[in-house]
């Protein structure tokens, strides 16, 4: 079997590059390992409730991805959000909101902010930090917080992936936040938006319906020479064009004369795993959109609502919480399935959420690829495996494809690009 173009994987990017395939009139097929569409996007359920596979909303700003995103009716929600740590809590982000702090810790952060270091060089995200936000907040919060969520010391990261995504302090925000509660909100972007029905997939339903879809097709081997892909199954398509979103490091160990130089970059780059802990409770208990969880006794780095997001994401009556635990091959411990549910019930009861009566049910899953780890040097492993991906023809697209931190805006315009790369060589 022959095809124009072969795209692997139909998360997003995948979807994506059907999509505008079919728009640009090229002949293309999306093959798939799982049973259903979507990726990291896709979401499942629980006893009547639906959960997203982890906390997505979208803000995105793309008149190509608004048009796609916008033929479904959503929601439109606040930004704003929380942290809790050691019993306090705190408007996100936490520098910029330390009223509710007792007046002596107040005034040790904001001593150590103003005496924040002028680093000149930065070498990593923990100087990057300390340059930001003084020792003290830096350490207080977003060091300690790095663990959990990234999984190793933030002196182990680069700085490439930070963008917007972390408040660069100023210190009359500071300052103002330390004074008083009414402080305005400073989060990236003013508004996120969810479906109204079906979870967040549903904002993919047009790229899906343009798509040829096929599932349960787990890529086993690649050959550059002959334009082959091979499948688990015993099949195998040639293809005129390859387009990739799985893994980085799992595309290069299926393309079996890759150099060494190329494996070995492969083998060291590395993502976070996501355990899912999913609770659905017999009334309406939440009160936040999603918060994030810096107490080092509670496994979870953030928690988000389904039902917040969207009533039809429960039974009436009912609302939900996720609880999201990060994990990667640098986790020095690892717990069973039981201690993260265990965990997340104690975190349940020490945030004051709710307790065991309003409990229906608890459900755990796991992700196998969450985030990529910026450590350092990544950027420079990655890059040599993608000059060696350009030299064979195979473009590798999307957030684990083309390795990079990836908003699922983002990675919708990755699988456009890819199209866009084939016509301009045409």
């Amino acid at each position: 079997m022959s095809e124009e173009i072969v795209i692997i994987g139909a998360g997003i990017s995948g979807l994506s590059s059907a999509y505008y395939a079919k728009e640009f009139g090229l002949r293309s097929k999306v093959y798939e390992a799982l049973n259903s569409t979507g990726g990291l996007l896709d979401n499942f359920s629980v006893e009547g409730f639906r959960f997203d596979n982890a906390v997505h909303l979208s803000f995105a700003k793309e008149p190509e991805v608004r048009k796609i995103f916008d033929q479904t009716e959503y929601n439109t929600l606040s930004s704003e959000s929380k942290c809790f740590d050691d019993g306090f809590w705190l408007k996100h982000p936490v520098q910029n909101n330390l009223y509710p702090l007792p007046i002596e810790r107040r005034i040790q952060l904001l001593e150590s902010f103003v005496k924040r270091p002028n680093i000149k060089t930065i070498n990593n995200y923990e100087e990057w930090l300390i340059h930001q936000y003084g020792d003290l907040i830096a350490n207080y919060y977003p060091i300690k917080y790095t663990k959990k969520y990234w999984t190793v010391e933030a002196k182990e990261l680069s700085t490439s992936w930070i963008g917007n995504r972390m408040r660069r302090a100023e210190f009359g925000e500071v300052l103002r936040g330390s004074m008083t509660p009414n402080t305005p909100n400073t989060y990236y972007t003013s508004e996120m938006r969810y479906p109204k029905t079906g979870g967040f997939k549903s904002f993919l339903k047009p790229l899906i319906l343009a798509s040829d879809v096929e599932f349960e097709k787990r890529v086993i081997k690649i050959d550059t020479n002959t334009h082959t892909v091979s499948f688990s199954d015993g099949s195998n398509v040639v293809y005129k064009q390859l387009i990739s979103s799985m893994p980085m490091p799992k595309l290069v160990e299926c393309i079996k004369d890759a150099p060494k130089e190329v494996k070995d970059a492969a083998s060291s780059l590395y993502a976070t795993s996501i355990d899912l802990v999913s609770i659905g409770f017999n009334k309406d208990v939440i009160k936040d959109l999603w918060f994030y969880i810096y107490d080092e006794d509670i496994f979870a780095s953030r928690a988000y609502s389904p039902s917040m997001k969207s009533q039809d994401n429960v039974p009436n009556g009912c609302s939900s919480l996720q609880f999201e635990i990060y994990s990667s091959r640098h986790t020095t411990k690892m717990h069973t399935k039981q201690q993260l549910i265990d965990n997340s019930l104690y975190a349940l009861e020490k945030l004051n959420i709710a307790n065991k009566h309003d409990i229906l049910f608890t459900h755990h899953k796991k992700i196998k690829y969450g985030n990529v780890v910026f450590d350092i040097g990544m950027e420079d492993r990655r890059a040599i495996i993608r000059e060696f991906l350009d030299s064979v023809g195979i473009l590798s697209i999307g957030r684990f494809g083309e390795w990079d931190y990836l908003w699922s805006n983002q990675a919708m315009m990755s699988g456009k690009r890819a199209i866009e790369r084939i016509l301009d060589g045409k």
